[in-house]
């Protein structure tokens, strides 16, 4: 079969067209399938018809492609996208343990595990303390998504599942709203009831002591119709009051003597309470060394001893308080002595500096070891009756030079923290002031016999 020759218009320096090559019997056969085929597609049929049916079907797929904001999607194709999840939400009681939350939760140790296993921040679900919440979010394959541990109204850490199985950690904290407010009261029993009926909350009654501490031995030196003002702060998340912050500036008059104490912030941001006029409140000694309920007898060298029945020394106070009442450092030091003895019970030896020892005895439990170093406020044990003891209680003993002296009294002979440098005296007035000015806006409870001491 001969090849048919086909003018070339070549362009120099490209080869020649295919069809020159072509047979004739070739060419004309596709020529005549090309023109059956167009002739095809202009006649509308039944099968066309039914072609063109289906393409209009898939059009929506075709569109999937286009900007989201033109697509309507049908409901059943959202909830394929974000399954559905179920909460279920516990509080930690007393005695739970994280296994025993994940069981009635629905789910198994291995979840636990998955979970505890999975990161530093997880492994701290261990402790958990009563009053926390935890809040798992499952779905519908019953697999957990989330959990959220809920320290308080405003912390919240979170725990999400991700694709590889494992989970990642995130922390949100919400900033409250702070308020300052004003409060007043008059003691006719002791500070604790008289902050009640004040509407001070624990926690500020025993910042109120904790600050005037070192001055004021709440439980020997209260009389009725001593009194107080604070000015503190509140705090308020959309709306709903959280609780009490810090106090910002207090007075206390005790025994017609009043003394007034200041919150500063220092330049590394460290608060710490004056006098107006800069010196410390913070002692090197607290006046009494625990949580005290009530006194069951005072320094006496001529104490009829309770079990003995015998005209002995009580070198020191004895602070009746419930069993397990912690016990603090009275200042800091380094334990000398943590034992047992037949009379003296469980009992702490602690060495400041040089020449002052603090004793404590008739403890319930020691939680120092001899030689370590403690810090002011630091427990040192509980409250107990071991020895020669009839009741539970506190017995402290103070030494200055190896002698025995009444912590009452002796305190304010002993040096005292260093106050505020003069160079920083200008910042601590700017700061200062106004919140005393704004102290001193309330009416005062004292009698007008009061007189007011600058520390």
């Amino acid at each position: 079969m001969e090849p048919i020759e086909i003018p070339k218009r070549s362009v120099p320096g490209q080869p020649a067209g295919v069809l020159t090559f072509f047979p004739k019997v070739h060419i004309f056969l596709a020529g005549g399938l090309l023109s059956a085929l167009i002739a095809a597609t202009s006649l509308p049929s039944t099968q066309t018809e039914s072609h063109r049916h289906t393409l209009s079907v898939e059009l929506p797929k075709l569109e999937a492609s286009l900007p989201s904001a033109e697509i309507s999607w049908p409901e059943f194709e959202l909830d394929l996208i974000t399954p559905s999840l179920r909460e279920t939400e516990l509080t930690v009681k007393s005695g739970d343990t994280l296994s025993t939350l994940f069981q009635r939760a629905g789910f198994t140790d291995k979840d636990m595990y998955g979970l505890v296993n999975s990161g530093r921040e997880a492994k701290k679900l261990a402790k958990l303390f009563p009053g926390r919440k935890l809040i798992f979010s499952v779905n519908d394959e019953g697999k957990l998504q989330s959990l959220v541990h809920r320290i308080d109204a405003l912390r919240s850490e979170i725990f999400t599942a991700t694709e590889a199985g494992g989970y990642e950690y995130s922390m949100i904290e919400k900033k409250p709203d702070i308020k300052q407010a004003v409060r007043t009261g008059a003691i006719k029993s002791s500070l604790y009831k008289a902050g009640l009926d004040a509407g001070l909350d624990e926690d500020l009654i025993m910042s109120l002591a904790g600050i005037f501490g070192w001055d004021v031995d709440f439980a020997l030196d209260i009389r009725k119709g001593d009194s107080f003002r604070i000015l503190y702060e509140e705090k308020f998340l959309d709306g709903q009051r959280l609780g009490s912050g810090a106090i910002l500036a207090a007075e206390f008059t005790n025994q017609g003597t009043t003394l007034q104490a200041v919150r500063y912030l220092d330049r590394n941001g460290e608060p710490q309470y004056y006098s107006p006029t800069g010196k410390a409140m913070r002692k090197a000694f607290l006046r009494a060394p625990l949580d005290f309920r009530r006194i069951s007898s005072n320094f006496n060298p001529r104490r009829l001893h309770p079990i003995t029945k015998t005209v002995r020394p009580h070198r020191g106070i004895d602070y009746a308080a419930d069993r397990g009442t912690p016990v603090w450092a009275a200042g800091d030091g380094k334990i000398i002595s943590s034992g047992y003895t037949e009379a003296n019970g469980n009992y702490v030896v602690i060495q400041h500096g040089s020449d002052v020892q603090t004793k404590y005895l008739h403890l319930h439990t020691r939680a120092v070891k001899a030689g370590a170093r403690i810090r002011q406020g630091q427990v040192i044990g509980t409250v107990g009756s071991t020895g020669y003891s009839t009741a539970p209680h506190l017995h402290y003993e103070f030494l200055l030079d190896g002698v025995h002296r009444d912590p009452r009294t002796i305190l304010q002979k002993l040096p005292k923290v260093v106050s505020i440098e003069s160079s920083e005296l200008q910042r601590f007035y700017a700061q200062t002031q106004p919140l005393m000015a704004q102290l001193e806006q309330t009416t005062t409870l004292a009698s007008n016999s009061t007189s007011s001491t600058k520390l």
